[in-house]
């Protein structure tokens, strides 16, 4: 009996591993309540890229899951999760804590920071923020392309609060409910999204898979006083001056779909070889592939790669880690490098505490 139900098992995990890998090359087409498209497409006919806002959300987050190029959604198990699957948190147990900083091109900067806590023995609550800023930079017009003597920023925050379970030993899953605010200059727009995870350990040679959808939510609208003018209604009518407001165009957030599929290489008292694979569908670029790894020596010296294919900029990626652990508090530190084809390096730092 025992026989006959592990061949079963293994017969249906070959079935879901092969559903998997043809996914994504099926030519999937689906929309959302705003009608947008939402498939896989050829690259070579692909017309929406850049079509959404708020594209600081696809950011990576953490130097673990970037120094696996992105392939994490099925291995993530700390609280970088809440970027790649929200499901991945509740493998986390008491307080913890997670601070990232990533080093973007020209100047900008990419932060993350979360902390989770549990609310039962199945379930826990986490709260996080991602913010991406700029700085000061020059303003300059067609008039003035010197400079007017003032300066801008752009400021874009996501505030979130995110809830995961464990329904089974194998099976869990993750809500995340943002408010994402999108700044620069005098205007600015806010908005509501969710991101839903889910994660599957299927208990058999170390597989397991992960799928999450993100960035579901309203449509965005900037406002301020940037869109404010003064300005006369006709100029052949004698008339004095008005107050203006220009209406912006509304825009969505980019909907972005996940499969990740992880697997144990090879396991023994001091080494570990793990292996993912993500496949990244968005709203407003062409599909992704992502092909990972991740070497653990004594769980406590780290060693990560990766390559992302689909992407005009990002390509190979590499990382380290350094992990403590002790009676009452755990320690991590991580590193990761990806080189860019045309805007140089991308540099993160990332630090995690457990309580």
């Amino acid at each position: 009996m025992f026989t006959t139900n592990k061949i079963e098992g293994k017969m249906n995990m070959k079935k879901i591993i092969m559903i998997l890998i043809l996914l994504p090359l099926l030519n999937l087409q689906a929309a959302d309540e705003s009608g947008r498209v939402f498939s896989a497409s050829n690259a070579k006919d692909f017309t929406k890229v850049g079509a959404d806002g708020g594209q600081f959300l696809k950011i990576g987050v953490g130097a673990r899951g970037t120094g696996m190029a992105g392939a994490f959604s099925a291995l993530t198990n700390d609280l970088t999760a809440l970027h790649y699957n929200p499901a991945g948190i509740i493998e986390q147990e008491g307080v913890t804590t997670n601070f990232s900083y990533t080093s973007w091109f020209g100047g900008f900067s990419h932060n993350f920071a979360a902390v989770a806590f549990p609310i039962s023995s199945q379930y826990r609550l986490a709260i996080s923020m991602v913010n991406f800023s700029t700085g000061d930079i020059e303003e300059t017009t067609l008039l003035q392309d010197q400079g007017t003597g003032r300066n801008y920023s752009v400021d874009d925050v996501s505030m979130q609060m995110t809830f995961a379970g464990k329904l089974t030993d194998q099976f869990s899953f993750g809500v995340t409910a943002k408010y994402v605010q999108l700044a620069f200059a005098d205007v600015s727009s806010g908005g509501l999204a969710i991101d839903v995870g889910t994660h599957y350990d299927t208990g058999i040679e170390g597989i397991k898979f992960g799928f999450s959808v993100h960035n579901l939510g309203t449509d965005h609208a900037y406002s301020g006083t940037g869109l404010a003018d003064r300005n006369k209604v006709n100029d052949y009518i004698q008339s004095l001056p008005k107050d203006l407001e220009y209406t912006a165009y509304k825009f969505s957030l980019p909907l972005m779909f996940r499969v990740g599929f992880g697997k144990e290489i090879y396991s023994d008292e001091m080494n570990q070889l793990d292996a993912a694979f993500d496949f990244v569908a968005s709203s407003d670029s062409p599909e992704q592939y992502v092909v990972g790894f991740e070497y653990s020596w004594s769980d406590l010296v780290f060693v990560r790669g990766g390559y992302l294919l689909g992407h005009d900029q990002l390509g190979l990626a590499g990382g380290v880690g350094l992990n403590y652990n002790s009676g009452g508090f755990n320690g991590a530190l991580d590193y990761s490098i990806n080189p860019t084809a045309d805007i140089g390096l991308i540099n993160r730092f990332t630090v995690g505490l457990d309580f």
